[in-house]
């Protein structure tokens, strides 16, 4: 029995496509860290990738793990050297926790540290348990009017707003986003808060698309639509493209879609490690391809987008689930079963969503 006799139940991922409803310890805060009770973790595309295939990109499960790390919850008991915390404060929770001595870290680009431990990234679990413990510097406290969905959602927000900020989007950008799941769409949502001029979509999944658009996308296009480039360019000039797919194709679209001196953003990823792609055409139009690997101080302003309602994530919240149907919720999510675009898990019993 846990310490207390209070249990702590989580969702262990055993076996590939197979969770294991059990009981592990309950952690205790230590001296800078507070001890959450998770109330909703959203569902990743990453999450699914270990769920299915036991790894995601480089990394490989190597045992038994405990997934998810887009989450929100109640703090439950603080360490002796924790000030800006108290129990029962509703937080939202940065799932990466870098080791601040490299000189990554050092140099303001902790979530390049080589030895961070991310929640949900083997070999450290994640949040479909109950309790989980983490340091208090990395949970931001939500407002009053904020819900436990919206504080789950900070976490693929913070990459749109990491992702824009390299990309350097601003007032009067002409940007395209290929890719229309939930990164995708948060990237939207972002630009439009940023200002951008243009907004144009692409993606295979009708429904997807339909979505982007109501959320404000200048123009949606079917992915394999064989118009799609003089389509796209009939809104360009594109300035800046973020490549939310992880697809050789949707790549090379980047590439030839985006205009001279524009930007690529890479953010995608897919199970193939390398790409196929027209590097010499970038090249010769001076098209600046970068990286943007998960976030770095962008809680407190994703937060802020979503609390002043400059950005309104609930839109992609489609189906919700206990904490029990967690098998359910990934066969879901991998599928985007019934229009699935972000499935939600609740581990408090009894909650009931007030939206979609």
């Amino acid at each position: 029995m846990a310490e207390g006799g209070e249990k702590n139940m989580a969702m262990v991922l055993e076996e590939l496509r197979s969770f294991t409803y059990k009981e592990v310890p309950k952690p205790v805060a230590g001296e800078n860290n507070v001890v959450i009770r998770v109330h909703t973790t959203g569902i990743c595309g990453s999450d699914v990738h270990y769920w299915a295939h036991g790894k995601c990109g480089p990394f490989v499960c190597c045992g038994p793990i405990v997934l998810g790390h887009e989450s929100s919850g109640i703090v439950d008991s603080v360490g002796p050297g924790v000030k800006d915390l108290k129990v029962g404060d509703r937080v939202a929770m940065e799932p990466g926790v870098p080791c601040m001595a490299c000189n990554l870290c050092l140099t303001g680009r902790y979530n390049l540290c080589p030895d961070i431990t991310f929640f949900a990234t083997p070999p450290y679990d994640g949040t479909l348990a109950q309790y989980i413990e983490h340091p208090a510097r990395f949970c931001f406290k939500m407002p009053d009017h904020m819900s436990f969905e919206e504080g789950a959602l900070l976490e693929p927000l913070s990459v749109a707003v990491h992702a824009c900020q390299r990309s350097a989007i601003t007032a009067g950008s002409r940007v395209l986003i290929t890719g229309a799941g939930p990164i995708g769409l948060v990237c939207l949502l972002v630009s439009k808060a940023l200002g951008a001029t243009s907004i144009v979509l692409t993606d295979m999944m009708e429904n997807r698309l339909e979505v982007a658009a109501k959320l404000g996308a200048t123009a949606t296009f079917k992915a394999d639509d064989p118009e799609l480039l003089a389509k796209i360019a009939a809104h360009g000039p594109i300035t800046q493209t973020i490549e939310c797919s992880g697809f050789e194709s949707a790549l090379t679209l980047a590439i030839r879609a985006t205009t001279g001196g524009g930007t690529i953003a890479s953010v995608g990823r897919s199970g193939k490690p390398s790409q196929d792609i027209p590097l010499f055409e970038a090249m010769d139009k001076e098209i600046d391809i970068i990286g943007s690997f998960r976030y770095r101080n962008t809680y407190p302003t994703a937060l802020e987008l979503v609390a002043s309602g400059r950005v309104n994530v609930k839109p992609l919240v489609t189906h919700h689930f206990t904490h029990k149907q967690s098998q359910e919720a990934f066969e879901t999510a991998e599928v985007g079963r019934g229009g699935a675009i972000k499935c939600c898990i609740h581990l408090i019993d009894g909650y009931e969503p007030t939206f979609p």
